[in-house]
């Protein structure tokens, strides 16, 4: 039986590219560090990671296809620390309709999207 999500992995051409962005700016905590790889938070929930990957060479080609949410209880007062940070945003903090979870969209350094999003309007 398939419970859920255990990882996420964003692959790299070089873990160093994106380690900086997700540890120093965003903030991420890391849980599990070996030559390559990276995993964020505790193992045993569903957690982000980074690697890095033979197959790829720099950015991104299409940065939508896979998008992962990152979750915070305060979604604007992270839009403005990012923004202030030199992040890049493609979408601005964003209600989706119903008063669903509110979203903002930003770029990692390889054009990779990511999602803030939090559950509190």
């Amino acid at each position: 039986m398939i419970n859920g999500l255990r990882l996420a992995t964003i692959w790299s051409e070089d873990l160093n590219n994106l380690l900086p962005f997700y540890r120093d700016t965003l903030g991420l905590k890391v849980g599990i560090e070996a030559e390559g790889f990276v995993a964020f938070g505790d193992i045993d929930t569903p957690a982000l990671a980074l690697g890095t990957h033979s197959d790829l060479h720099g950015a991104t080609k299409e940065p939508a296809r896979h998008m992962v949410a990152l979750d915070t209880d305060d979604l604007d007062a992270e839009y403005k620390r990012l923004k202030a940070a030199g992040v890049e945003f493609i979408e601005s903090p964003t209600e989706t309709p119903d008063q669903g979870p509110r979203i903002a969209t930003l770029k990692d350094p390889e054009g990779n999207l990511v999602q803030l999003f939090s559950a509190q309007n």
